[in-house]
């Protein structure tokens, strides 16, 4: 089974920089794809970007593009969220995920790591 954990996650100000991590472990997760979710309290669970992990195609929802960036190290078995220019806005749980789908749906995601929080001050 594939195992995802997040870390990277803290408290930063507003038009700064930060790397999220998604370490991914166990059986076959390179022929999954790896999507990157964030959740605020009483919202709805939103996409951000996601990467085909085996031919390295990156995808995003369209909102992020610019700003947001997903790369990957094959070596660490890690995808990396890279967030541009940090907004109050973008304070939420961010989540990694695993289907055996290109999706952007979270119930299409089958595993999930645990999350790391992410604040950012104005």
């Amino acid at each position: 089974q594939v195992q995802l954990v997040e870390s990277g996650g803290g408290v930063h100000q507003a038009g700064g920089f930060l790397r999220l991590s998604c370490a991914a472990s166990g059986r076959g997760f390179s022929s999954y794809v790896m999507g990157w979710f964030r959740q605020t309290p009483g919202q709805e669970r939103e996409f951000v970007g996601g990467i085909i992990w085996g031919g390295g195609s990156i995808f995003y929802q369209d909102s992020r593009k610019g700003r947001f960036a997903i790369t990957r190290d094959d070596a660490k078995n890690t995808a990396y969220l890279q967030m541009n220019n940090l907004k109050p806005e973008d304070t939420a749980v961010y989540l990694c995920a695993a289907s055996d789908k290109v999706t952007m749906l979270a119930n299409e995601y089958i595993y999930w790591g645990q999350g790391t929080q992410v604040t950012v001050s104005s």
